[in-house]
């Protein structure tokens, strides 16, 4: 009897040691852009603390003053109140090292789709985060297995692809490497819903689901244009009105950013070699040009303070 009682004791011990290292009560950001803005508020809204952080303390203040600027205008769309905004940003804070790190129960990686950047950040968070932490990263065509190579956890790396903004759209794509481990993905499934996302489980591929499929549009919609068969707002009223699209292909590239919609799409044509993928010229010229879409307030549209179109 008293044997039993003991193995019951150790059985509900590491049932309890378990579910303590599944906690996730504060999450590490690194990248404070706008996906990693959008993420962090998103996780922030579900009751979590976050820490941002940046390359420098300039980075950093800036990503805090854009974030509470989006809110802001949420605020005057009446989408959010003056109290959820505190509220949020109370769970969040910036910095600019890793010291944090090991405090921390999740990592999430949201820097530019840049191999070698990805592949230096998990090396050092390989070395400072505890042994049982689990790695994202929010790549969108990377290999998740070649980022994970460079770590000593490779059954703790996993892809959560969201798509901008981050707040508003439910769905995030969970992307399982070679290696990664059901318990893994058991883990990160509980926290996006924790977090209010519907999770779409992907083998690795380069582009997923959502960019594989949503790249070739945005390109053919830019060869139309290209072409001068429609103007830029006859497309997207097109697409709009004729397949019930939100908003246009165009008025979409350049919400997710034209550079990163250029990024995908080298990323993709040069890894699947797939004419469809080839990046239209006028999107090489816009790049060039710095008209990045609505952050700079300038790309296939113009848009005002609020990224709403004006011409």
């Amino acid at each position: 009897m008293a044997d039993e009682k003991l193995k019951l004791k150790d059985l509900l011990g590491d049932v309890q040691k378990n579910e303590e290292s599944e906690r996730i009560d504060y999450v590490a950001i690194i990248g404070g852009g706008i996906m990693g803005q959008g993420i962090a508020q998103t996780i922030s809204s579900a009751g979590i603390d976050v820490l941002i952080i940046e390359k420098d303390e300039e980075r950093a203040e800036k990503s805090k003053e854009n974030l509470k600027a989006s809110m802001e205008r949420e605020i005057s769309r009446w989408a959010m109140t003056q109290s959820e905004m505190k509220s949020i940003l109370s769970r969040i804070k910036w910095g600019t090292d890793f010291s944090e790190i090991p405090n921390c129960d999740l990592v999430i990686e949201a820097v530019d789709e840049n191999y070698e950047l990805k592949k230096e950040i998990f090396k050092k968070l390989d070395k400072t985060a505890k042994p049982e932490t689990i790695f994202i990263s929010n790549t969108s065509t990377l290999s998740l297995t070649k980022i994970a190579d460079v770590t000593n956890r490779k059954d703790k790396i996993i892809g959560m692809h969201f798509l901008n903004p981050v707040p508003k759209i439910p769905l995030v794509e969970l992307i399982r490497a070679l290696d990664t481990s059901n318990k893994t993905v058991e883990i990160i499934k509980k926290f996006a819903s924790r977090i209010g996302k519907t999770a779409v489980e992907i083998y690795e591929y380069p582009g997923f689901v959502t960019t594989r499929a949503i790249v070739p549009l945005l390109n053919e919609a830019m060869h139309i244009l290209l072409e001068d068969i429609a103007s830029a707002k006859d497309i997207d009223t097109a697409m709009k009105l004729g397949y019930d699209f939100k908003m246009g292909p165009l008025e979409m590239a350049d919400s997710m950013g034209l550079d990163e919609v250029l990024t995908w799409m080298e990323s993709l044509w040069s890894t699947l070699g797939e004419p469809r993928y080839r990046p239209c010229p006028i999107l090489r010229k816009l790049v060039r040009e710095r008209k990045l879409g609505k952050k700079t307030g300038e790309g296939f549209f113009k848009y005002d303070s609020e990224g709403k179109i004006i011409s």
